[in-house]
């Protein structure tokens, strides 16, 4: 099992911290750089759009840009061991001929143990167009030693393509024979520095199920997310993790989603609850 960084002496930490940082699959296979914390990011947070983070309507997915704008309540690694709370993103902008997007933070509020924040996801070549909104709050399980110092960390070569296999393929995530949706057993690439279930992973199989399951309502694919709402219950520690989830029409278009990831490894405890809205397109 990862180890948690918490229990790492404070001479090892940061170079603790960058292996388990350029192991995390996360934010390396979507390309996502982060100015304060990766050495090849300049001075924006930015991330290039993919096919393979596109629905099948060829508008933007959800968890692609709740991973690029992890929304942690402004408490970043530097700093804290942070942990997310909840993360909330509308969807103004499908995004279909956007190259690019940058991702515009903003800290709200950081308390003693709590944060607040929230952003604007834009179009990084014509920033005034305003692809998506989030927000979310964070916690910290602790502070960090001195020492900090911008990781190496090259996102992963993927090639732009039609064929890519999908995002869910990617974190691992399959479905049973009875049509469950999981995720793998814990692990170094989908775990985070303090050794729970990455907030990336838990976006892309809850969103992945959540596709599914408003389609089979809609009798189409041709969905478009409007919102995505996501509370992160419990640290993830063991897996494999299941998704239980219940689609809703409203009888005008619209679909709704509700889910909940289960750590099946820990006794079946509630990791998540995520609920999304779409749109037939």
């Amino acid at each position: 099992m990862p180890e948690d960084i918490r229990e790492v002496p404070a001479e090892q930490y940061w170079d603790t911290f960058e292996s388990k940082w350029t192991s995390l699959l996360s934010y390396r296979y979507l390309g996502r750089r982060h100015k304060s914390l990766d050495k090849e990011a300049g001075d924006r947070d930015v991330m290039l759009l993919r096919h393979d983070m596109r629905n099948p309507a060829g508008g933007i997915m959800a968890a692609p840009l709740c991973i690029a704008s992890p929304e942690s309540g402004g408490m970043s690694d530097d700093h804290y061991v942070p942990n997310p709370v909840i993360a909330s993103m509308q969807v103004l902008d499908d995004a279909r001929d956007v190259r690019e997007i940058e991702i515009r933070s903003q800290v709200i509020h950081i308390g003693r143990t709590m944060g607040f924040s929230r952003a604007e996801i834009v179009d990084a070549d014509n920033p005034e167009r305003v692809i998506a909104l989030s927000e979310g709050m964070g916690v910290s399980l602790g502070g960090t030693p001195m020492g900090h110092e911008l990781v190496d960390n090259p996102p992963i070569e993927v090639v732009d393509s039609p064929d890519l296999p999908p995002l869910h393929t990617v974190f691992g995530a399959t479905r049973r024979p009875d049509g469950t949706w999981t995720l793998p057993e814990l692990s170094n690439e989908l775990a985070s520095p303090d050794a729970a279930l990455h907030l990336g992973p838990i976006h892309v199989v809850l969103e992945a199920a959540a596709v599914e399951l408003a389609a089979a309502a809609a009798g189409t694919d041709r969905l478009q997310i409007e919102d995505w709402h996501v509370m992160f219950v419990a640290r993830g520690k063991v897996g494999p993790f299941r998704v239980e989830g219940k689609a809703f029409s409203s009888g005008a278009g619209r679909y709704g989603c509700r889910l909940t990831l289960l750590d099946e490894g820990n006794e079946g405890r509630v990791v998540t609850s995520g609920s999304a809205v779409f749109r037939t397109v």
